[in-house]
C-alpha cells in the first residue's frame, strides 16, 4: 500500500521517549475533564457556543473580525487559498511550505492554483526575492494572487520570521495586488519566543491561522480567521470539503483549555529544545542547527552513522524521531520532559560510540 499508514510494528519496543512531532501530544487529565464538560450544540447550524466562543477568541487574538473552526491545519491552508485563489492563479511561498511539501498537492488538485517556489535559507525567503519574483500582468503569465509564509517555518528549522520581514512583504503585497495568507502551525511559539503578541505578529495579513494539535496539545483542530466576508466564503469550502461539524464543542473545548493553560508553558518546549542541541552538539561528528523554538534539527553523519539508521538505532531503544528533509527532526512538546531530553543525548552518545 501507498498511502495507507502502515500498523505499529507489535515487536518494536514501547516508546518512552516521543519527539517525533508536537502532534503526539496527548490530552491532558484536566483538559478531557473540560471536553467531557463542554456545552455543545450543532456546529453546522452555528448553535455551538464552546465553538462560537472559540472562534471569538481566537478572531481578537489575531485581531481579525471573524474565525472559523476547522478539523485540521490544512484544511485552513486549503479553504484560504480556494477564497482568495481562482483556477490558473499563482501563489508564491516558500520552497518548502507545507503548503507545497505536506498538503498532498491539494492547492493544485482541487483549486488548480500554480504555486511558485521561493528560496532562501531556513525556511524564509527574503522580501527582495519576493520582489523580484513579482511579474506584470500580461495575458501570457498567471495572475500572481497570494504570499504565503509559515510562521514558524517547520523544514527550515522552526525558525521565526521577523516582523520587520513580514511587514515589508505585507508592504510589497499591497503595492502589487496580492492577498496575505499566513500559515500560523506554530504562530504561537514564534510569538511566546519573541514577546511580540499574536495581534501584532499577524497585523497586515489577510488571512492566519493557529492550530491546537501540536504544541498546544489539543487533540483537533485550527481555527482560521480574517474578514467577515471572507470567513463567510471559507464556510461555503468548509462544507464542500466535508470540514463543517455537528458537537464539536467537544473539540473547541480543549483548544479554549489550551489557550488558558499552554500558551506560556511553550517556552518549556523552547528550552528542552536547546538542551537538546547543546548536548547534541558536543558530540563529534553531529550537526545541529541552533533551535529557536521547538524543533531541533541535526545530522549525524560526520559519525559515520546516516541518519536514518540513527533514527532506526534510537526507535530500538524507545526514543522516536523523523528524517525530515535529509535531517532529523527532534520536535519537543508538553509530553517531553528535560529527563527525557537528557535520556534523548545519552543514547545517542551510546549509540555513537557503538555502545
Amino acid at each position: 500500500m501507498l498511502y495507507t499508514p502502515p500498523p505499529v510494528d507489535p515487536k518494536a519496543p514501547p516508546v518512552r521517549v516521543n519527539l517525533l512531532s508536537d502532534t503526539q501530544t496527548r490530552p491532558t487529565p484536566a483538559m478531557r475533564e473540560a471536553m467531557a464538560r463542554a456545552e455543545v450544540g450543532d456546529e453546522q447550524v452555528g448553535d455551538d457556543p464552546t465553538v462560537n466562543a472559540l472562534c471569538e477568541r481566537v478572531a481578537d487574538l489575531l485581531g481579525k473580525e471573524a474565525a472559523v473552526f476547522m478539523p485540521s491545519g490544512t484544511m485552513c491552508n486549503v479553504t484560504a487559498t480556494l477564497v482568495h485563489c481562482r483556477p490558473g492563479d499563482e501563489i508564491l511561498a516558500h520552497e518548502t511550505a507545507h503548503i507545497i511539501a505536506r498538503e498532498g498537492g491539494a492547492h493544485a488538485a482541487i483549486g488548480g492554483f500554480q504555486v511558485t517556489q521561493l528560496k532562501g535559507p531556513d525556511g524564509q525567503f527574503t522580501p527582495e526575492t519576493f520582489r523580484k519574483a513579482l511579474h506584470p500582468r500580461t495575458r501570457y503569465q498567471p495572475p500572481q494572487t497570494v504570499v504565503s509564509v509559515e510562521q514558524t517555518a517547520n523544514i527550515g528549522g522552526g525558525t521565526i520570521w521577523k516582523k520587520a520581514a513580514l511587514d515589508e512583504i505585507v508592504a510589497i503585497a499591497k503595492q502589487h495586488g496580492l492577498v496575505t495568507h499566513m500559515d500560523g502551525a506554530r504562530l504561537l511559539n514564534a510569538t511566546v519566543a519573541t514577546g511580540i503578541s499574536p495581534r501584532d505578529m499577524t497585523a497586515g495579513w489577510d488571512s492566519a491561522w493557529i492550530d491546537f494539535s501540536k504544541g498546544l496539545g489539543a487533540p483537533i483542530g485550527g481555527v482560521l480567521a480574517g474578514s467577515r466576508a471572507f470567513i463567510d466564503a471559507v464556510w461555503q469550502w468548509k462544507q464542500r470539503l466535508g470540514g463543517s461539524m455537528r458537537q464539536a464543542g467537544i473539540c473547541a473545548a480543549a483548544c479554549i483549555y489550551a489557550l488558558d493553560h499552554h500558551v506560556e508553558r511553550l517556552a518549556d518546549d523552547h528550552a528542552n529544545a536547546r538542551a537538546l542541541a547543546r548536548g547534541l552538539s558536543q558530540i563529534a561528528g553531529i550537526e545541529v542547527q541552533e533551535p529557536e523554538t521547538n524543533l531541533v534539527f541535526f545530522k549525524p553523519d560526520g559519525t559515520g552513522i546516516a541518519g536514518d539508521k540513527m533514527v532506526a538505532a534510537l526507535r530500538h531503544r524507545g526514543v522516536m524521531l523523523a528524517m525530515m528533509d535529509g535531517r532529523i527532526r527532534a520536535c519537543t512538546h508538553l509530553d517531553v520532559t528535560a529527563s527525557q531530553i537528557e535520556e534523548t543525548i545519552g543514547h545517542v552518545r551510546e549509540i555513537v560510540r557503538g555502545v
